[in-house]
């Protein structure tokens, strides 16, 4: 399967994040990207450069005032005032309930604050260009497979995308790279495509710009919001609006749960791509359902992303894969290119 990788994922190397309280080494980090850089070249697997730009994309899926302030956030910042160069920025305070977020605020940790769903996502120098690179893999995927020149493409990038909205990030995420590539796929004649998430935390920021569209289904395979991030969305009874009425589900599933389960869920979604009667399919792959993640709370063993690569194939459709989530570092490679041959048949 072709993969598009760009080396500008290691403009994003923050140092620390803050995690239930505590400073810590950061999670997501370029060694992520690296491991499964390195088991798809062991296994034969084809490497490209993005070429494609994904502005006029990413302007469909995001706010102009968002891309904004993610594009000079880091320039902003260092100008704030001496040493901040070497200093890591983070909110500090959110515009919640009765407060007004359409104003944009001069004072930049405010400006943070109003584009921030958490202080989990910090930025460093290359924030941009890492992401921005990542939404041009997206783009150039959408763009190969609506040409009928590829069946399938692996976007090995990061940072991960599906939690960032459409005037947001957050849980690492800062472009929404699986938007970017069914956005793509519809502008390239794909009249309905399907968006499946098997992230162990819920793809917010994805559900949240296609939910009022009936055009994009957005299937979603997680860890129960009741405890697990991103808490605040992810609930079975979120199905979409307006027009989007119907083409969102929810399969929220709780900590700990059996293989098994995950894989009657992972059936029923299939059902409802099938159903949708979709052109294209772009899969959110995160690969921290894997049981020694260390940040999430499921079962999955390397054996078992064989099988949901297995079961992807069998829907017959264009898919674009989109790395996200996964902080076993050292085993994602192995998982990734499982669900990768798993798709393929090999």
């Amino acid at each position: 399967m072709l993969t598009f990788f760009s080396d500008s994922h290691h403009a994003h190397a923050p140092q620390y994040e803050f995690f239930r309280g505590e400073r810590v080494p950061c999670f997501e980090t370029p060694a992520r990207a690296e491991y499964v850089k390195a088991r798809l070249a062991e296994r034969g697997h084809v490497l490209r450069t993005p070429q494609a730009d994904s502005r006029a994309l990413l302007a469909k899926v995001h706010t102009a005032r968002y891309l904004n302030f993610l594009e000079h956030a880091w320039r902003d910042w260092v100008a704030l005032e001496e040493g901040n160069g070497q200093r890591q920025p983070f909110p500090s305070v959110w515009p919640v309930r009765t407060l007004r977020s359409d104003v944009e605020p001069a004072n930049f940790t405010a400006r943070l604050g109003l584009y921030s769903m958490d202080n989990g996502s910090p930025l460093s120098a290359g924030t941009w260009q890492a992401a921005k690179a990542g939404a041009d893999a997206a783009a150039s995927a959408a763009a190969l497979l609506s040409g009928n020149s590829e069946r399938a493409v692996f976007c090995c990038s990061r940072p991960p995308g599906h939690h960032a909205g459409a005037d947001f990030m957050g849980g690492y995420c800062f472009l929404n790279n699986a938007a970017v590539a069914a956005q793509g796929l519809r502008d390239g004649g794909a009249a309905r495509v399907a968006v499946l998430d098997v992230d162990y935390h819920h793809g917010n920021g994805t559900q949240s710009i296609f939910y009022g569209r009936a055009d994009v289904l957005f299937i979603s395979l997680h860890g129960d919001p009741m405890t697990e991030y991103p808490f605040y969305l992810g609930h079975a009874d979120e199905t979409g609006e307006g027009e989007g009425a119907g083409f969102n589900l929810n399969l929220p599933l709780p900590a700990g749960c059996t293989v098994p389960r995950w894989f009657e869920a992972l059936e029923a979604a299939c059902l409802r791509i099938a159903g949708f009667k979709a052109d294209a399919l772009v899969v959110s792959l995160g690969l921290d359902t894997f049981a020694e993640d260390p940040i999430s709370k499921f079962a999955l063993q390397p054996q078992d992303f064989i099988r949901l690569g297995e079961r992807l194939g069998k829907l017959g459709l264009p898919t674009v894969f989109v790395l996200e989530g996964g902080y076993a570092a050292a085993e994602l490679g192995t998982n990734a290119v499982n669900v990768i041959e798993g798709y393929e048949g090999r």
